[in-house]
């Protein structure tokens, strides 16, 4: 799927030198789940490209030549929120556009592609974590401003902004995010089974 025809994903993601503190893994552990996230996105039906965001070097150099994946560079750092900011100024108007964090290691591309589809019914939509306080993908339909709200307390805060919480299975790949080493361990022991 070329074109507008389908949804254009943004990644966020960090310096692994610098992400992912909570977690205390290795450099090459943190840019690993990364780059799983990634490559599931892009392997998801029903997704036009995923735009990565990232002031790593060494991430965006192991993300070329990815199909369907584009690489923003930042020179510095800038925060979440103007990473995004920046990496949505690039996707055409009138597309379908989407921000999924960078920590799903474990992320399936299936499950991926239903919560689109179901996102794709509501013109701004978000995916709650698997606690319900955090988020994990927001969403938002052609000529709809973007508006999130990532970070402490997102779930409650994309409500807030009118955003629909999107009905996905507590079971699904899209709602387990990374933060911890307890975390980590569970999403590799479901990658695997």
């Amino acid at each position: 799927m070329t074109g507008t025809a389908g949804w254009h994903v943004v990644v966020p993601l960090k310096p692994a030198a610098s992400g992912k503190s909570r977690l205390g893994a290795p450099e090459a552990v943190v840019r690993a789940i990364g780059i799983a996230t990634v490559r599931a996105a892009a392997s998801a039906a029903g997704v036009a490209e995923v735009v990565v965001v990232t002031a790593d070097p060494a991430t965006a150099d192991a993300l070329a030549g990815i199909p369907r994946v584009r690489v923003v560079r930042e020179h510095a750092p800038r925060g979440l929120r103007l990473a995004i900011a920046s990496a949505l100024t690039t996707i055409p108007s009138g597309t379908r556009r989407a921000v999924l964090l960078g920590d799903l290691p474990a992320l399936r591309p299936a499950d991926l592609t239903r919560a689109l589809a179901a996102a794709g019914r509501h013109p701004r939509a978000f995916v709650a974590d698997a606690p319900g306080t955090g988020t994990t993908l927001v969403t938002a339909l052609p000529g709809m401003v973007w508006r999130s709200a990532f970070g402490r307390a997102s779930a409650s805060r994309h409500r807030a902004l009118g955003l629909v919480a999107v009905p996905v299975p507590l079971r699904s790949s899209l709602r387990h995010d990374v933060d911890t080493p307890r975390q980590l361990a569970r999403a590799t022991a479901a990658s695997t089974s």
